[in-house]
């Protein structure tokens, strides 16, 4: 679990292919502080799992799903990606609760200044859109962020300086894809509502289902 607080930039050393799959290397300063193999780390947004390590750069490998899903495929030697580490008990939940699984992609339409801040406006596919509210949160490519704005085909989100500083989001422009998590209560939600085991005509969210589990 992450929160979508960005650690730090790191740079891509070397992306190989195998098959469909990948091994990419990282070279990293902040997240390698006490990094084991086995433990994960948030790149671009996707939980990826540490299999080897030295002083300087961590690998990990990168499953035919991730390629699918996310930007991660497209990266080069050189190429900047955020980074952050997993969530611990003692940490405070100062972004909102990221899994690191990426559901998809979207594209940067705009970029335009508002005062100190950039608003950045990001088409997204609609299978995405759906879970995706005004003044609620989003991850892009691992950000935490508040949705400003939503159309029919798009969203928008505000960067004050920091943010743009220390992301890929500072940095990418438009027609950059962008790897997207939606906020994982709505996801919830919508199963419970759609969920019937008994499959009955009578809604799976009802009175009753809230007595049963003490919620009235």
């Amino acid at each position: 679990m992450f929160t979508g607080l960005v650690a730090e930039l790191g740079t891509v050393q070397k992306l190989a292919q195998q098959g469909e799959s990948y091994h990419l290397t990282v070279a990293a300063a902040k997240v390698l502080q006490n990094l084991k193999i086995g433990d994960s780390v948030a790149v671009n947004g996707a939980c990826l799992t540490v299999v080897s390590m030295d002083d300087s750069a961590f690998t990990a490998d990168v499953m035919p799903e991730t390629v699918r899903l996310t930007n991660i495929g497209n990266l080069h030697a050189g190429d900047r990606v955020n980074l952050e580490r997993t969530l611990r008990l003692c940490d405070g939940l100062d972004g909102h609760i990221v899994s690191g699984h990426v559901e998809g992609l979207g594209v940067i339409a705009s970029r335009r200044p508002e005062g100190i801040a950039m608003v950045v406006t990001i088409n997204t596919p609609p299978e995405l859109l759906k879970y995706i509210i005004k003044k609620g949160s989003i991850a892009i490519d691992g950000i935490s962020l508040t949705v400003t704005q939503v159309t029919e085909s798009s969203f928008s989100v505000s960067l004050i300086p920091h943010t743009a500083k220390e992301t890929t989001l500072g940095f990418k422009d438009v027609g950059d894809s962008v790897n997207l998590e939606t906020d994982i209560i709505g996801k919830y939600v919508e199963q419970m509502l759609k969920f019937n085991p008994k499959q009955t005509q009578e809604p799976a969210l009802n009175k009753n289902m809230l007595l049963e589990n003490g919620f009235i």
